[in-house]
């Protein structure tokens, strides 16, 4: 594919942005404004990118020029063999980069998000995967810079969780974080298995883009909303307050419980923030089939064969069943090291839409 007609479009289209919020009559319209000046953020880092995929091409046709002029000196051959496959691999980077400017950018992508977690088939087992996935993404999160916020959890016996519900705030976190919503499955031994077998169980993960209060209003009239004393681990000031909340949405049903903050109105608007970001979720389904049940297809039923992924002990393993990708550094990967995983499932993503963007 012949980019830089696209990369010309961009910059073209910086030009046009860059004059209209150069026009002081820009600033009568707020919600204009801020569309704007996001476009105005995305197509000069699109550029950028451009101009440097631009440069790859150029150095790689100066080198592939000279590789075949000087032949016959052994020395600046091979110079010019390993400065050509280290730009191969930055022109392929590029290339990716723009292709995937090339797309209609997803609104969600740029939002905050929250990040259930609950233990599946596999009893206690599954529970401990649970809160080993949880310290995956906490190692994750803190490797890129973002802020992760615990706002509800229920812990287990042997020290992992029933369920944890936390937010992740950052740039570009439900573009990346996306990709985890499933089925997790682990094969490993478990520290109460006498006998050394290796034991199956699972824990779902489901990863919404967080709601606004424009996308979702809710009326006081739906909500039923109630204040109990906290309980479980936490210390003691967890303890001696009436913080936790537990929100009622009567039309649908769903019940919303945050309990992890000390203050009863922050917990009360963490709860609703994760409200609205579940009946935004249903909201995209309903309006949009290729999001049809996606709650559904995102968490399924915690049974062992509707996996995404695969992580297993006894090979030092993680399988992603979704592009087929084994690797074999699970240490590394439970310590936050994701990007491994994550870069190709956008790279598939993107090239399954292109192919569509193509047609």
């Amino acid at each position: 594919m012949d980019l830089r007609p696209h990369i010309e479009n961009f910059s073209r289209r910086l030009a046009e942005i860059e004059a209209a919020l150069s026009d002081p009559r820009v600033f009568d319209n707020n919600q204009r404004f801020q569309e704007l000046s996001k476009e105005y953020a995305r197509l000069r880092e699109l550029v950028k990118r451009g101009s440097g995929y631009l440069k790859v091409m150029a150095d790689l046709e100066d080198n592939r020029a000279l590789l075949q002029s000087e032949a016959s000196d052994p020395e600046i051959a091979q110079l010019a063999r390993e400065e050509i496959a280290r730009l191969e691999a930055e022109e392929k980077r590029f290339a990716l980069e723009v292709q995937r400017g090339m797309l209609p950018p997803n609104p969600a992508d740029s939002r905050n998000t929250i990040v259930e977690i609950r233990a599946g088939a596999g009893g206690s087992e599954s529970a401990l995967f649970a809160a080993h996935l949880y310290r995956m993404y906490s190692r994750y999160a803190e490797s890129r810079g973002w802020k992760l916020e615990a706002l509800d959890s229920s812990p287990s016996e042997l020290g992992g969780f029933k369920e944890v519900i936390f937010s992740v705030s950052g740039s570009e976190v439900f573009q990346r974080l996306k990709y985890e919503s499933g089925v997790h499955r682990v094969q490993r031994v478990p520290a109460t298995e006498a006998q050394g077998r290796i034991h199956t169980s699972t824990a779902t993960v489901a990863v919404l883009p967080e709601a606004e209060e424009v996308d979702v209003q809710l009326r006081p009239e739906d909500l039923d909303i109630t204040v109990c004393r906290a309980s479980g681990p936490g210390g003691q000031g967890v303890n001696t307050t009436d913080s936790a909340v537990q929100v009622v949405h009567k039309p649908s049903g769903l019940i919303v419980r945050c309990a992890d903050g000390r203050s009863q109105q922050k917990n009360k608007q963490q709860a609703l923030t994760v409200l609205r970001s579940r009946l935004l979720e249903q909201t995209i389904a309903a309006e949009n089939a290729k999001y049809a049940a996606q709650r559904k297809a995102q968490v399924g039923t915690g049974e062992r064969n509707e996996r995404i992924r695969t992580y297993n002990f006894p090979q030092n393993r993680v399988t992603d069943h979704r592009i087929e990708l084994t690797l074999y550094n699970l240490p590394a990967v439970l310590d936050g090291d994701l990007d491994c995983l994550i870069e190709p499932l956008m790279a598939h993503d993107l090239e399954q839409r292109l192919a569509v963007f193509k047609h």
